[in-house]
């Protein structure tokens, strides 16, 4: 006989048997887990950066306020605000608060471009340092190239007398 939860779980089937801590995880955070940086210039950059507490909440905050969570909450907070009647037409408390809130929230996208920066500018740095050891590669190469060159040519006026061609005139008639 099926247990009461799995009767639930087969009555929502938008569940899949989830239990409802997994389902809120979900919800309250909302913001796909990216995968960690291929770039060696970057993983070391996020470690240094995920040291400091301060970026580790920067980071949460502005992950939380970039997400539909975020929205739903204050539609939720303003509609209530207003449906209570917690203060009278125009509102100047609740234009404060969202004010306040709207400085911190510019701080941290300001914080997060930052951040975006200095990520670009690592990757800059790691592509401008394969590009010299490739251009480094390529002089050398080139150099061996015509060193080969010097040597073929060398080699081929050793085999032939004079460097003249050995083929006899006759040679250079087409075929009987």
């Amino acid at each position: 006989m099926p247990s009461d939860r799995q009767l639930r779980a087969a009555a929502h089937p938008a569940h899949n048997g989830k239990p409802l801590s997994k389902r809120l995880h979900r919800l309250l955070i909302p913001v796909p887990k990216l995968p960690p940086p291929i770039n060696p210039g970057l993983l070391k950059r996020e470690q240094e950066r995920a040291e400091a507490r301060q970026n580790r909440a920067a980071d949460k905050i502005t992950a939380f306020s970039g997400s539909m969570l975020f929205v739903y909450i204050h539609i939720i907070w303003f509609g209530c605000w207003i449906g209570f009647g917690v203060e009278d037409y125009p509102f100047g408390l609740l234009t404060m608060i969202v004010s306040l809130e709207a400085i911190f929230l510019s701080t941290f996208v300001m914080i997060s471009q930052n951040r975006a920066d200095a990520r670009r500018q690592v990757i800059a740095d790691e592509q401008w340092r394969t590009v010299q050891e490739e251009d480094k590669q390529n002089k050398e190469l080139l150099e061996l190239s015509r060193q080969i060159l010097a040597l073929t040519k060398e080699g081929r006026s050793l085999a032939v007398p004079g460097g003249a061609s050995r083929r006899s005139p006759a040679s250079d008639s087409p075929a009987e």
